[in-house]
C-alpha cells in the first residue's frame, strides 16, 4: 500500500482544515485500518467430523527489510541521519508496526535548505511500502512540504515553551503543568461541543494534566463566536474558572441558539444560570480589555499555525480531536514517555 499523504498526516500532528472536517483515521496515523476478515461459519456436526487435520499455519511474514541506501544520496552535513530518526521516533513511536529509513539528505540550490527522503513501511510487509520528502529549513528547526512544521530531536518543544508562557485561559485538572493540555476551540463549532466529552474522559484518563481553554472564534464562519468567547472571557473574570466552564457546558449545549437574533439571550442565559450576573458579563464583554484577552488568544493560535478547531496540544504537540479515543489516548501516553513522564495513569 502506497503511504502517500501530506507530511503533516504522515506524522500524525494534524491541524484540521476547518471546524467541521472529520479526521478519519488514515489521515491521523497515514495509513488505512484493515477491517478483519468475518470467520467463516462452522459446518455441520457431521460434516465436521469428516474434516480433514488443519494444514500447518501458513510461514509468517517476512520481517521488514529496506534496501541499503545510496551513499551518493547523502551530500548535505546536515541535518544528520541521527537528527531525523529522532525526529520520526517522536513523530511515529506510539506506532510500534511503523518502521522506516532515512534514503538521502540532499544538499538544494538554495544555502542551507536540505531535501530529506525517508522510506516508510509496516513490519511485517517484507518490503516498504511507500516514502516521505521534505526540506529541512537552514534554522534546523523547521520542515516544509505542504506547509512549514517543526522539525529536530525535539519538535514539539518550542510549541511547548510557547504554551507554557502564554496560554493562560481558564483552566482545570492538576496543577502542576508537567502535562500540559491546551485546547484551541470555538463556542459556536460543532465539533467542538462534541470534543468536549472527550476533554472530560482524558482528564479522567490523565489526572495529572493539566487543561487550558483557548478562544479561538472562527469569525470568517461563525458570526456569533467572538460575542461568545468575550461573554466566556468575562464570566471568568467575574465568577473564576469553575464559572467559565459550567458556562461553556451551557452554552455548548444551547449551541443551536447562537443565532444573530437569539445569541445576546442565550449568552446572558448561560452566565445566570452559573451564577454570575448577566449585565456585568454583558457590560464587560464590551470592554477593550476584554477584546484584547480574545485578541491575545488569536494571536497565540496564529503564532502557532492553528486555523481550526478543536484542536488539542499535549505538550506542544497538536493532536486532532475527531479519532478513535484509543489511539489518542496512545498518542499521549507516548508524548508522556517521551517527556519522561510516567504514563500509567489510564
Amino acid at each position: 500500500m502506497q503511504l502517500r499523504t501530506s507530511v503533516r498526516a504522515a506524522i500524525g500532528a494534524l491541524t484540521l482544515l476547518v471546524c467541521f472536517a472529520v479526521v478519519s483515521p488514515s489521515q491521523f496515523f497515514g495509513q488505512a485500518a484493515t477491517p478483519a476478515t468475518p470467520p467463516a461459519a462452522a459446518p455441520p456436526a457431521a460434516a465436521r467430523q469428516a474434516l480433514p487435520t488443519a494444514p500447518t499455519p501458513a510461514t509468517p511474514p517476512a520481517p521488514l527489510t529496506f534496501p541499503k541506501p545510496n551513499p551518493a544520496n547523502f551530500t548535505a552535513e546536515s541535518p544528520t541521519v541521527d537528527t531525523i530518526n529522532q525526529f520520526l521516533k517522536a513523530s511515529w513511536g506510539f506506532d510500534p508496526n511503523r518502521a522506516w529509513q532515512v534514503e538521502a539528505i540532499l544538499k538544494t540550490p538554495v544555502a542551507g535548505v536540505t531535501k530529506v527522503i525517508v522510506a516508510v513501511g509496516e513490519k511485517g510487509t517484507g518490503q516498504p511500502g511507500g516514502s516521505l520528502q521534505f526540506f529541512v529549513l537552514p534554522d534546523g528547526k523547521h520542515l516544509i512540504a505542504d506547509e512549514v512544521l517543526p522539525f529536530g530531536a525535539n519538535p514539539f518543544e518550542m510549541a511547548r515553551k510557547t504554551l507554557l508562557e502564554r496560554a493562560t485561559g481558564p483552566s482545570r485538572g492538576a496543577a502542576s503543568k508537567d502535562l500540559l493540555f491546551v485546547e484551541f476551540s470555538d463556542f459556536q463549532c460543532p465539533h467542538c461541543k462534541d470534543a468536549q466529552a472527550t476533554i472530560d474522559k482524558l482528564l479522567a484518563d490523565f489526572p495529572t494534566a493539566h487543561f487550558v481553554y483557548e478562544n479561538l472564534p472562527l469569525v470568517q464562519v461563525h458570526t456569533e463566536a467572538y460575542k461568545a468567547a468575550s461573554y466566556s472571557v468575562c464570566v471568568a473574570k467575574l465568577g473564576g474558572d469553575e464559572a467559565f466552564f459550567k458556562f461553556a457546558n451551557e452554552v455548548f449545549a444551547n449551541q443551536a441558539a447562537l443565532t444573530p437574533e437569539a445569541s445576546d439571550k442565550t449568552l446572558k442565559d448561560a452566565a445566570t444560570k452559573v451564577g454570575v450576573d448577566a449585565d456585568k458579563v454583558t457590560a464587560c464583554s464590551t470592554m477593550p480589555a476584554t477584546k484584547a484577552a480574545v485578541d491575545a488568544s488569536l494571536k497565540l493560535s496564529a503564532d502557532l499555525g492553528v486555523n481550526s478547531t478543536p484542536t488539542l496540544y499535549v505538550n506542544g504537540r497538536a493532536l486532532p480531536l475527531g479519532g478513535p479515543y484509543d489511539q489518542l489516548k496512545t498518542v499521549i501516553a507516548f508524548q508522556m514517555t517521551l517527556d519522561g513522564a510516567a504514563p500509567g495513569s489510564h
